[in-house]
């Protein structure tokens, strides 16, 4: 019952083949396994991101549509904001509408030479013109698109920032979920796609349905019955507003202090109160996570000046800790409903909204410092908790206004390497920073992870755990390795990171033997760990070298709750960290610099 067939098309000479990858799918299960394969196979060395040749890889797993909480696609691509590794993996209806309609991978290549959207419905597989839909917000996309028919549909979408090729712009699933963070919006407008609909009405073949049951009901009573997963159906993570503000530990004001006043204002609990409409999930989850707050917005408001009665919409905008933090607490917003606005700006033009934040934060120092100006900004002054002012310039850099927005167009680094103030361009790994100023392992864990991602290996995790405790260089470095090793064996099966408590590896290893996949937790664990090692092959090929990453001196100068952090200590981390992962027979160094190791 392993799906395996690969769904290729490729947008310049319209061509559409598939092809069966067994070998694939029964090393790697699916997901980030087969995705970093692919990855490998299908991109050439130094190959732009937005030659019309650089691939997007999407993947689904042998699991999907058939456990709870196995949910998440993954899309691989070479990132315009990393210049290697983009990977990003998405909830909601994507995975399963793909699977559902036969096939275990995407793979989208070439350019259009319009705008086109790319629609499946089982075997038949078109390339639609799109013109119609160019501009559109992804939001208003995935209402054009969406059908009526029997059978799990899915719509994912660019919105403005990804055809205008801003180096951080998302495609947006199902309307509340995300491909995000790494530029994937930009690659879409890189090949003029504009949009994916696949429905998918093919259900999928089970062999030992009674088993697969019974245990479909085992895992469902673990996450319903047990409190592994309740944080996220109360609160979800804004949860976190509050405890990391109680820890010190909440990145405030570009991460110049680590509380903030107004957390209270903003947080979970605030938002629970008073804008909260309802939670949703994604398919074969019971947990409701995505919770989505109620925003009031003038309708036609060029057509109301004046006037008594004011006329409004209402919009549902999905919210999580990141983008509150990110567009919160570190840009002092204490207004929810501002707050709330902002991230909605974000969800329209298709932005990611962390390293939106992350630009603006450091914007907003960087005029203060006078190294730019009102003629860069085109008038506008950024002043901490001024959402109208952000606004604008959120506007302006999906419109790249002039050369200035050009530059928060291309992410935090690039716009520090030309205006100065690299100090507080908090980036690791050209990737904006997560929301945790935790200690040491929030630091050195993005920062050598495969995607610079806070998920890649929990480092915030490790932080918390050892509060109080001496700091062991090689503690915190094994902890990394293990953690990153078992999560991409997690994420080779599409499973929800909030459901890393509930699949255990004895667990994961019952259900995929009631699939007829009969793996060992030894086999399972060598698989991540050389699934890791494929993602380094790629980015150490593609020129990046962990030792030479630079980390905003703004780290070693904010509070923690392990105090004010030591550089050398992280230095040793990763110096460890090397060792440890040459050791395994991956070298995380440039060719030239790993045979000089060697020759000591």
């Amino acid at each position: 019952m392993m799906l395996s067939k690969v769904l290729y098309v490729n947008l310049s000479n319209k061509s559409i083949n598939v092809v069966d990858r067994p070998d694939l799918f029964s090393k790697y299960l699916g997901g980030s396994g087969v995705a970093s394969k692919l990855l490998l196979e299908e991109t050439k060395p130094k190959m732009d991101p937005f030659s019309p040749e650089a691939p997007i890889i999407f993947t689904t797993s042998c699991m999907t549509g058939i456990f709870p909480c196995i949910v998440k696609a993954v899309s691989m691509f070479k990132s315009p904001l990393t210049k290697n590794l983009g990977e990003s993996h998405a909830g909601g209806h994507f995975a399963s509408a793909l699977r559902f309609a036969g096939y275990a991978a995407l793979i989208i290549r070439g350019a259009s030479d319009h705008p086109v959207a790319l629609e499946i419905m089982d075997d038949e597989v078109k390339i639609r013109m799109a013109d119609s839909l160019w501009g559109l917000s992804p939001l208003d996309v995935e209402k054009v698109l969406r059908k009526n028919d029997k059978g799990m549909q899915s719509v994912i979408s660019c919105g403005r920032a990804g055809e205008n090729l801003v180096y951080y712009s998302n495609v947006i699933v199902d309307r509340y979920h995300h491909f995000g963070r790494l530029g994937l919006g930009a690659i879409f407008g890189s090949k003029k796609l504009k949009a994916i609909s696949v429905l998918g009405r093919k259900g999928i073949q089970i062999d030992n349905p009674i088993d697969v049951k019974d245990m479909y009901d085992k895992i469902n009573q673990k996450v319903v019955k047990s409190d592994e997963m309740a944080k996220y159906h109360y609160l979800g993570t804004s949860a976190n507003m509050l405890e990391l503000n109680e820890l010190g530990a909440l990145p405030t004001r570009n991460f110049k202090e680590s509380r903030f006043e107004d957390a209270k204002s903003i947080s979970g609990e605030a938002m629970a109160e008073s804008m909260l409409r309802r939670k949703i999930s994604c398919p074969g989850c019971p947990i409701a996570c995505i919770h989505l707050a109620e925003l009031r917005t003038g309708f036609a408001p060029e057509h109301e000046k004046g006037k008594k009665e004011i006329f409004h919409e209402e919009v549902s905008v999905p919210y999580n800790y990141e983008p509150m933090y990110a567009l919160g607490s570190n840009l002092l917003i204490k207004d929810r409903r501002d707050l709330i606005l902002l991230i909605y700006h974000c969800e329209k033009l298709g932005l990611d909204a962390m390293m939106t934040g992350t630009v603006l934060a450091w914007a907003t120092e960087a005029f203060e410092e006078g190294r730019i100006n009102l003629d860069d900004t085109e008038g506008i002054k950024p002043e901490w908790g001024d959402a109208e002012s952000y606004i604008k310039m959120i506007d302006n850099i999906v419109e790249m206004k002039n050369k200035f927005y050009v530059k928060l167009a291309q992410g935090v680094v690039a716009a520090s390497e030309k205006y100065g103030g690299k100090e507080y361009a908090m980036a690791l790994g050209n990737n904006g920073m997560a929301g945790y100023i935790t200690g040491y392992g929030c630091i050195v864990g993005p920062l050598v992870g495969a995607r610079h991602s806070h998920l890649s290996n929990s480092g915030y995790s490790i932080d918390q755990k050892i509060i109080n405790e001496p700091i062991k260089i090689e503690s915190i470095v094994d902890f990394l390795i293990e953690q990153e090793d078992w999560l991409y064996v997690f994420y080779s099966l599409g499973a929800c990171y909030f459901a890393r408590r509930i699949y255990s590896k004895e667990l994961i290893v019952e259900a995929l033997k009631t699939l007829g996949i009969n793996k060992t937790q030894e086999e399972l664990l060598n698989m991540g760990k050389e699934v890791f090692h494929n993602l380094y092959k790629f980015k150490v090929r593609e020129g990046f070298e962990l030792e030479a990453q630079n980390i905003p001196k703004r780290i070693f100068e904010v509070q923690t709750p392990h105090g004010k952090l030591d550089f050398k200590l992280i230095k040793s981390m990763i110096e460890y960290y090397i060792k440890r992962r040459e050791k395994e027979g991956i070298s995380l160094r440039p060719e030239e610099k790993a045979i000089k190791e060697l020759l000591k």
